[in-house]
């Protein structure tokens, strides 16, 4: 009898998790690259345990004579006759010494020669991500209820904090972008973070076509991270993008590129964590940063989320009590504190110097190279001057605080002057809706290197603003007047 034409009919349903993707695909091979050696088999031995291994089954002699491959007499790794002799062929490469490569060509080659499901794909990228916290850039959202005007009592925090049940969320979430996206969900929960990730691969259409070739399949940039910490208002997302942007003019077509698709389901997270008469959308929190750890301690359910800068400092159980605390403390006042901190920074600069005086005339002439060190010849100034750095900076900008930000954007807002305002024939006065000066800072810690010119006198810590000191929490400020506003209107 002739074989039936195979029908394809589109279909609404999310990507399943059991979709191969063949063993061939050249980017399977870019793909387990990223992770090394170790990582690799600590993933194959969560794969062959008894509890996973009905969904990720290697190939066995058993299913070498159903197939009835006449060139497995060919291939490098033949198959093996138990699940056992897997583990054991595993473990091997786990006792001796080698590349990763070996270890690819085994499970591409040899046990998972069939192809490789669409959730190991998603396991070996939330492996990654563990491995390396600042490979992506993320965007802290705020989730807010919708018609909530009173959002400062506790209740109200409260409840802006949903319950979610992983399976209802997921299905809640393809039923809103099932129209128009076709996606891949793969929910699991972080090993060295209190987090929840959500990886989400999306396609086009389920009724686009022609067919898409498996390297679509494994394409990173169609990959978006939703984060969910625990316990607090906020969700992490690795598309960077501003809510409720405005447009004018009829609406555009639906795009197809992937970023596009990426805003599609990131707009859709709120929706499905709503409930009837519980709606809820996401709100710009002016907060990017590669380190997840920065964006837990300054948009998270620790201390730190609302004790930055000068506040830091009992955050971080530096100091016992509260500022606002109105009843005695046998504790150390502030004042102390920064007595001790002063002295210690003193202690420090004066073994330097010691150090320095062994090189005798070294010492004379770095002083009359480096401008920066003017002050070292009056302890007093620089004792004041670290005074005051601790009472703007807190502990922000050292071993102690944990939310590094690698990049802050301020946007100045003020006119330079008084000729920047033009008056109308009607006496309106319109200013200028682009900033006037924006400032951009990039390194390894931001405010730490802000705090270092503070202490080498090169800023006055006195004056200098909140966003500067790290008291606002914030990686983008629009500032006008010297203080920070929410957006540029």
């Amino acid at each position: 009898m002739p074989r039936p034409k195979s029908i394809r009919a589109p279909t609404t349903a999310s990507l399943p998790n059991n979709l191969r993707i063949p063993s061939t695909t050249t980017s399977l091979i870019k793909t387990l690259n990223k992770l090394p050696r170790q990582s690799l088999l600590d993933l194959v031995f969560q794969w062959l345990d008894d509890r996973n291994v009905h969904l990720y089954p290697p190939f066995l002699e058993a299913d070498e004579d159903a197939t009835a491959d006449d060139d497995e007499g060919l291939r490098p790794y033949p198959a093996e006759r138990t699940l056992n002799d897997v583990r054991n062929a595993y473990q091997e490469l786990q006792f001796r010494k080698g590349g990763k490569r070996e270890v690819i060509d085994r499970i591409l080659d040899g046990d998972w020669r069939t192809g490789i499901t669409l959730r190991q794909i998603a396991m070996v990228d939330l492996k990654y991500l563990d491995d390396h916290p600042a490979g992506l850039r993320w965007t802290a959202l705020e989730l807010t209820r919708i018609g909530n005007t009173n959002q400062d009592t506790v209740e109200d925090i409260a409840a802006c904090i949903p319950r979610v049940h992983a399976s209802t969320f997921l299905n809640s979430l393809q039923k809103q972008v099932a129209p128009l996206v076709k996606a891949h969900f793969y929910l699991t929960r972080s090993t060295t973070l209190p987090l929840t990730y959500l990886r989400i691969f999306v396609t086009h259409s389920p009724y686009q076509s022609p067919r898409q070739a498996p390297d679509s399949l494994i394409d990173s940039s169609r990959v978006m991270y939703v984060a969910f910490p625990d316990s607090c208002p906020y969700i992490y997302t690795s598309l960077a993008s501003t809510t409720g942007s405005k447009t004018t003019g009829p609406a555009p077509a639906v795009a197809t590129d992937a970023r596009s698709l990426q805003r599609i389901v990131r707009d859709a997270v709120p929706k499905a964590l709503s409930l009837p008469h519980q709606r809820y959308g996401l709100k710009s929190t002016n907060l990017t940063a590669k380190n997840l750890q920065a964006l837990l301690s300054l948009r998270g359910p620790g201390r730190s989320n609302k004790a930055n800068g000068a506040f830091s400092i009992f955050a971080d159980a530096v100091l016992e009590g509260s500022p606002l605390d109105p009843r005695p403390s046998n504790t150390v006042s502030i004042e102390e504190h920064q007595k001790q901190t002063a002295l210690a920074t003193q202690l420090d600069a004066e073994k330097e110097n010691n150090n320095t005086d062994t090189n005798g005339d070294t010492k004379t002439e770095n002083k009359e190279a480096n401008p920066l060190r003017r002050d070292t010849e009056n302890p007093q100034v620089a004792k004041k001057r670290k005074t005051i750095v601790q009472s703007r900076f807190g502990t922000s900008g050292t071993k102690l605080n944990s939310a590094p930000l690698d990049r802050l954007d301020a946007r100045i807002l003020d006119p330079p002057s008084s000729s920047s305002t033009t008056s109308t024939t009607d006496g309106d006065t319109n200013t200028t809706a682009q900033p006037a000066l924006s400032l951009t800072f990039t390194g390894t810690d931001v405010i730490s290197g802000l705090r270092k010119l503070a202490e080498l006198g090169i800023v006055n810590a006195e004056r200098m603003p909140s966003w500067m000191t790290g008291e606002e929490g914030v990686s983008v400020a629009f500032v006008r007047g010297g203080k920070v506003v929410n957006d540029a209107g």
